[in-house]
């Protein structure tokens, strides 16, 4: 099987695309996971594109900001987004559908929007959107068998203040109808991990790698020509903990994605350079 890791360019605006892309590039990602707001213009889409396409990075555009509450406003505002990006042909979109407050039936149509849009997208398990928690996204994979997701167990744990033991049967659901990973890292009380690679956070990276381990595993057994792909994903602040008082973070944001993605290439035997940057020890505080 071939698995594609994507830079997220969230944490990095403040990069001009072409640097971005060098940094990308150097560090030895696939690709970059760019959420897209609606308000961006044709101008900034292109110049991604153009950025992406000049270094052979691929390019996964994420949907985020549909927000109203507004049943009728916020479908029409999906749909001309999945259209927009269609027209960049996108490989794979990666969709925060909905909203935790719609019914099941109008979250039903922004995934079937979705599945007819000719655009391929997976849902990611998100906090605030339909598939906030594991026992209620259980319930849209047992009813809508198309249904594919971005698995980022960090929000289900933080949802259920657990790590989802009393919920295995809703979790290989989700696992066996996993198309994409984000790799972050939660914790029963928050999203997201100050550092994966400090003592105190092994249980909870030990827990996600489990996770991890078995999407690999189902998809390797599918097919020799099988394809996963994973967007190590800790966020800037207030994702990234900042010391009191001082603006700064408690770790590098680019620092902490680019260990995860070393390490699950040298974890899924993709690669042999990354050992060393596969064991990096935390930064002193």
């Amino acid at each position: 099987m071939s698995i594609q890791f994507f830079c997220p360019r969230w944490g990095s605006e403040h990069f001009s695309w072409e640097e971005f892309c060098i940094n990308v590039k150097n560090e030895g990602y696939n690709g970059i996971e760019y959420a897209i707001p609606h308000t961006a213009t044709n101008k900034e889409l292109d110049a991604a594109w153009n950025a992406a396409a000049k270094h052979g990075l691929l390019m996964l555009p994420q949907h985020f900001d549909t927000y109203t509450a507004d049943f009728s406003a916020h479908y029409d505002a999906y749909c001309a987004w999945l259209q927009r990006i269609k027209a960049y042909k996108p490989f794979k979109v990666n969709s925060q559908t909905g909203k935790d407050f719609f019914s099941f039936e109008q979250n039903r149509q922004l995934i079937d929007a979705a599945a007819a849009s000719g655009v391929p997208v997976v849902h990611e398990t998100h906090r605030n959107k339909f598939s906030y928690a594991a026992h209620v996204t259980q319930v849209y994979l047992q009813k809508i068998p198309h249904l594919q997701l971005t698995l980022d167990a960090s929000h289900w744990v933080c949802v259920a203040e657990s790590y989802l033991d009393d919920q295995p049967v809703a979790m290989q659901l989700a696992i066996e109808r996993t198309a994409h990973i984000h790799a972050r890292v939660g914790y029963p009380e928050g999203p997201q991990v100050p550092d994966p690679r400090a003592a105190e956070w092994q249980e909870a990276l030990e827990r996600h790698l489990h996770w991890w381990d078995k999407v690999v595993q189902r998809i390797a057994l599918q097919s020799p020509g099988a394809a996963l792909t994973i967007s190590p994903e800790f966020g800037p602040f207030p994702y990234m903990v900042h010391l009191p008082g001082t603006g700064r973070a408690v770790t590098d944001q680019w620092e902490v994605n680019s260990y995860m993605m070393h390490l699950l290439r040298t974890r899924y035997s993709l690669d042999n350079e990354s050992v060393s940057k596969a064991h990096m020890a935390p930064p002193a505080l």
